[in-house]
């Protein structure tokens, strides 16, 4: 069962005791001393892995050898994953498309704030995937981290996937949605704020082993773990779901429910492997550090709200922008404080308590009872 990570304890998320790094001498100084770490160091190929010199970045172990397992956290949470498949055609649209079709059906700020919605998510799962695949992979030389990137990549493509089927299905104007991060300001804001970081990563030139690089590459997988998947989206998730909660765009609303629990798991794993970094590299994490994180906080939180006043400006569904505000503020504590980091803003309540029991969705339905398409098996295939 998985756990909602905004009803977690507000200290930071942190691997298991028992998977601690346990550095010999050379490691646990090079660890404070990054000068120590010689970046193109050849990997000896005849000498057999011990977990206890895997490290999630600058490792010098053999990154095709999955076990043995050091971090046991990321392979459970490949495993997880793997039972939570679910393929977007499964879910049944009739429903959305008559209400759609419907002049009656929606309001026209609903109808807005569908567009608007997916036209910031279709683009957004496809921008993770990059920085997944180009990016971040190329540079975790912990296996077992590398096997649940590969996983998350395939659910970001599933996802994408299922705004495209749920655009196809309304008979939306597919150049207006899939081109509105260009088009619309809100949204285009929010992307370009991302795509610094994804350059930075993607770049063939760029290779971590010196304190500017590696954090770097930490402040890339905060920004993605913590922002993009563990706040950006979370406007987005909660207006989809309020039209569920309110009998409308139920198929989209069961979508965006599998896709919030595949987020959560992202989110849940990023925030690990960031805690991770920072325990077996100690000299990055530096109060000048600390401040620039917690400035990228704040900026993300003020184009969220833009976002949300710009997909609501008069308020819908028994929700509005300014309603955002404070579910934005919590959101960012959490985030901030599962990362080790002091709360941005005072005392926040969760104005949206229900978005708590979204991620389980044993609360809501037998998901396997909602199938309305069947996998073909092995035998079913055809080769030719």
């Amino acid at each position: 069962m998985l756990s909602w990570d905004d009803q977690a304890s507000p200290k930071p998320h942190t691997p298991q005791p028992q998977l601690q790094p346990t550095f010999g001498a050379p490691f646990a100084e090079a660890a404070l001393n990054p000068a120590l770490v010689t970046r193109d160091a050849p990997v000896d190929t005849t000498r057999r892995v011990n977990a206890a010199d895997k490290r999630i970045i600058n490792g010098h172990t053999d990154v095709n050898q999955l076990v043995p397992f050091k971090y046991k956290w990321a392979w459970d949470k490949y495993l997880a994953g793997c039972a939570n498949h679910w393929m977007p055609q499964e879910i049944n649209m009739q429903r959305d498309i008559e209400l759609w079709k419907n002049p009656n059906g929606l309001t026209e700020d609903e109808r807005r704030l569908v567009k608007r919605n997916l036209g910031f998510f279709v683009t957004a799962d496809s921008l993770a995937a990059n920085n997944i695949v180009l990016g971040t992979y190329r540079h975790i030389t912990a296996p077992e981290c590398r096997q649940y990137l590969l996983r998350q990549a395939f659910e970001e493509a599933i996802h994408t996937h299922a705004y495209q089927y749920i655009v196809e299905s309304l008979g939306l104007d597919e150049a207006e949605i899939f081109n509105a991060y260009h088009e619309v300001e809100s949204i285009r804001d929010k992307d370009e704020f991302l795509i610094p970081f994804i350059d930075v990563l993607t770049d063939p030139e760029f290779k971590t082993g010196t304190v500017e690089t590696d954090q770097a590459l930490l402040k890339s997988l905060i920004v993605f773990a913590c922002i993009m998947e563990g706040l950006f989206f979370y406007v987005g998730f909660t207006q989809i779901l309020a039209l569920g909660r309110q009998n409308k765009m139920m198929g989209a609303a069961e979508q965006y429910q599998y896709i919030l629990r595949d987020e959560s798991m992202h989110c849940n794993f990023g925030i690990d492997l960031i805690n991770t970094v920072k325990m077996e590299n100690p000299h990055l994490w530096t109060p000048e550090f600390r401040e620039e994180i917690k400035s990228l906080f704040l900026r993300a939180v003020e184009l969220e709200y833009r976002y949300a006043e710009d997909t609501m400006p008069r308020g819908v569904l028994g929700l509005n922008a300014t309603m955002f505000k404070g579910y934005l503020r919590f959101i960012a504590n959490r985030r901030a404080q599962q990362i080790g980091l002091d709360p941005l803003f005072a005392q926040e309540e969760n104005p949206f308590p229900w978005m708590s029991e979204m991620i389980d969705l044993k609360k809501e339905r037998n998901f396997f009872e909602t199938r309305v398409i069947e996998y073909q098996t092995g035998g079913a295939l055809s080769w030719e």
